[in-house]
């Protein structure tokens, strides 16, 4: 699990899955608010943030966060997982971190009783959420920017 020391790396991890999918990371203000945010998880029970260690260095991660959400037909008992930022160094040799990493937060959900989890997969992770079972449900996901959500100054809430 991740630890006090980690936040820097988990966050350059995560600009690195977000280079990857052609979305600039930069140095932008969400890089302090994504550290605080793993600093305010680490000790969360319903948050898991895993990180990989090679040598004293964190070479990957994956983050797991369980979700209050109402029972359905197909999750009786409610709630589900986040699986987001799983991501490996570009730098760091392929020797199954990334999936050490996620196969970590899957037993960790599977442990806490979750019966359903969601992800957004890159091109490239996709083979490897699809050997684990996961599967596209044909069930789109729909998001939007608001300006009527944003936090800047002056924004209607």
């Amino acid at each position: 699990m991740a630890e006090e020391r980690d936040l820097d790396a988990v966050v350059a991890l995560r600009a690195e899955m977000f280079d990857a999918r052609g979305v600039p990371a930069g140095l932008g203000e969400w890089r302090l608010n994504a550290r605080a945010w793993v600093a305010d998880r680490l000790d969360d029970p319903r948050c898991r943030i895993i990180v990989v260690d090679v040598d004293g260095s964190v070479v990957s991660c994956a983050l797991g966060t369980i979700r209050d959400s109402a029972p359905s037909p197909s999750v009786p008992r409610g709630g589900d997982v986040l699986v987001s930022s799983v991501s490996t160094a570009s730098a760091a040799p392929v020797r199954g971190h990334g999936r050490a990493a996620f196969d970590a937060v899957m037993e960790w959900a599977q442990a806490s009783g979750v019966e359903r989890a969601e992800l957004l997969a890159t091109v490239d992770g996709r083979s490897m959420y699809e050997r684990a079972g996961f599967k596209e449900t044909g069930h789109p996901s729909n998001a939007c920017r608001s300006p009527r959500l944003s936090t800047s100054a002056g924004t209607q809430l």
